[in-house]
């Protein structure tokens, strides 16, 4: 039995020394096999009335998080997808500390077009799984999540991060949770000064090309050159400016 724990142990080391080699070669920070947690982000930000913004909310979950958090915040969320906007109505109702914007944040203000996903009816979502619509045309996500369809468009609204943020007078922002499968670099070139002004951002990533033009984690860091890793996760990446606002 000892035996065995000894080799376990070694063929243990050896992953992760295969792991850190892999991740040091290709220049990007290894991963951290856990998730992130309301109490880490509580934690990091570190005031009882932080300003939160949610690009692509979906239902409200994670708004639940913030509210659990936070003695005050100030929590601005955006979600294109009427489905979604719906479920986060009706999970999150009335709450003066929230606020609900039906767009898009993206790399202009007008409009463009949102795919819709669906697949997987259920129970909460009758109409199918509504948590990969993007402003980005699907890609590799028909392969690798063959499930999950794309059978219909929707024309959204959408806004500029810079403009929204100069619009409502936002001058700082604690903590900014994206979730916009794929779009990104639309995100960020659209809010190149509400960025500066940042002090964490949470987002997803993928090197597979889920969506048309998708950043890799590479070139996501290279057009986040303000921010520096805090924790890369399997899935997402938690970055702080560098400034330390």
């Amino acid at each position: 039995m000892k035996q065995y724990q000894r080799l376990s142990n070694i063929f243990s080391s050896i992953k992760k020394l295969n792991s850190f080699v892999y991740y040091y070669l290709n220049r990007e920070p290894p991963v951290v096999d856990s998730s992130i947690t309301k109490e880490f982000i509580c934690q990091l930000v570190s005031r009882p009335d932080p300003t939160i913004l949610e690009i692509g909310c979906n239902d409200g979950s994670n708004t639940l998080w913030f509210l659990e958090i936070f003695d005050s915040p100030k929590i601005f969320c955006f979600e294109p997808d009427p489905r979604a906007a719906s479920r986060f109505k009706h999970k999150i109702g009335d709450r003066p500390e929230v606020n609900l914007y039906e767009l898009a944040i993206s790399d202009r203000d007008g409009e463009e077009t949102f795919y819709m996903s669906s697949g997987q009816e259920n129970e909460i979502m009758p109409e199918g799984w509504d948590y990969s619509g993007s402003i980005r045309k699907p890609k590799n996500h028909l392969t690798v999540h063959p499930w999950c369809k794309f059978e219909k468009s929707i024309i959204v609204k959408t806004k500029k991060l810079d403009t929204w943020c100069r619009e409502r007078e936002i001058n700082r922002i604690d903590f900014i949770w994206m979730d916009v499968q794929g779009a990104e670099l639309d995100v960020i070139q659209g809010g190149r000064n509400a960025l500066r002004n940042t002090r964490y951002l949470y987002t997803e990533y993928s090197n597979k090309e889920l969506y048309e033009g998708q950043l890799s984690l590479k070139r996501l860091l290279k057009e986040l050159a303000e921010f520096e890793v805090v924790v890369r996760y399997p899935d997402d990446i938690l970055l702080k400016n560098k400034l330390n606002l």
